[in-house]
């Protein structure tokens, strides 16, 4: 059960922020900026309006997720996880709304200066707009809407999408003017480390969650698979990983990122052998912190090759 708490309103907009997952989106820009770099194509303008893109349209889905939560009742007192602002009362409907129309238009105004800086050709900026477009669209669209598509269990290959796919594929396009197959391993390795930490939320959550009909991909699996999936996350990242390095990088700098293998390993022992969902919560945060030593050790490697 979450303890009874009283949030004055800052802090509760602050939970709702939830500020900690920020590192975790711009990870993959970081990963994404390090291997232009590595190819000389490093532009810090572009790589800077790409993170605080990345930043915006993450705050975006924070908050669309309370709002969404707490429409459809999945925000409930015995949830294990947070208690939230409209939950608990201190944050209206009107006023998470007008947070959510702040939100989308500074990601608007965010995605376009980067596209009006990053993009020359046509059909870059059009294809930007587009992907820009999506990515608001599948913000909001998680937890709100009639069918929210993270009630589906499709909140894992979204989060592959775009933590991944877009955001490293997306951030390496517009800095080096071309895309390279090779750095979609990189690419699929953030996206399963970003899995990772939303398929943490959701093991601590599966239970409430099932009883509300929020059914994640933790729900679908059952909590024993689920466990082993977060293995599969785990160590999926490090394969892509390793395949790049093995292929791209002829140093032994360029696999600095196994030096967080311990760390990922000792995750996934734990999370394999904890049965009770309240000793899951801490993990959330150590995956995030994860992530993002690997995604940084992984950027150093680079650099230095």
């Amino acid at each position: 059960m979450s303890e009874t708490v009283t949030l004055s309103p800052t802090k509760a907009w602050m939970v709702s922020l939830r500020l900690r997952t920020l590192p975790l989106a711009l990870a993959s820009i970081v990963t994404g900026s390090a291997i232009a770099g590595w190819q000389g194509h490093f532009k810090p303008g572009v790589a800077l309006l790409a993170l605080l893109t990345a930043a915006l349209l993450q705050i975006l889905s924070n908050l669309a997720n309370d709002y969404g939560d707490a429409i459809k009742g999945s925000d409930e007192r015995g949830r294990i996880g947070p208690l939230r602002g409209m939950q608990l009362g201190i944050i209206s409907r009107e006023q998470m709304k007008l947070a959510l129309i702040l939100a989308i238009s500074l990601s608007l105004l965010s995605g376009a200066a980067l596209i009006a800086l990053a993009c020359e050709k046509p059909a870059d900026i059009f294809g930007f707009l587009v992907l820009g477009v999506l990515s608001i669209i599948a913000a909001i669209t998680y937890t709100m809407g009639t069918r929210p598509y993270g009630y589906m269990g499709l909140g894992d290959v979204s989060v592959l999408v775009f933590f991944g796919w877009l955001s490293v594929g997306g951030s390496y396009y517009l800095q080096a003017g071309a895309f390279q197959f090779m750095v979609m391993l990189p690419a699929t390795a953030c996206g399963l480390l970003a899995a990772a930490v939303l398929n943490i939320n959701n093991l601590r959550d599966i239970e409430t969650d099932r009883q509300n009909g929020k059914n994640t991909l933790a729900v679908r699996l059952g909590p024993q698979w689920a466990r082993y999936y977060h293995a599969f996350l785990l160590s999926g990242a490090v394969i892509f990983l390793a395949l790049f390095t093995l292929l791209e990088l002829h140093n032994l700098i360029g696999w600095l990122f196994m030096l967080a293998v311990p760390a990922l390993y000792m995750q996934a022992r734990f999370v394999l052998h904890e049965t009770n969902p309240s000793g899951i919560r801490p993990m959330l945060e150590k995956t995030v912190k994860c992530a993002l030593l690997v995604n940084i050790l992984f950027a150093v490697g680079l650099l230095f090759s």
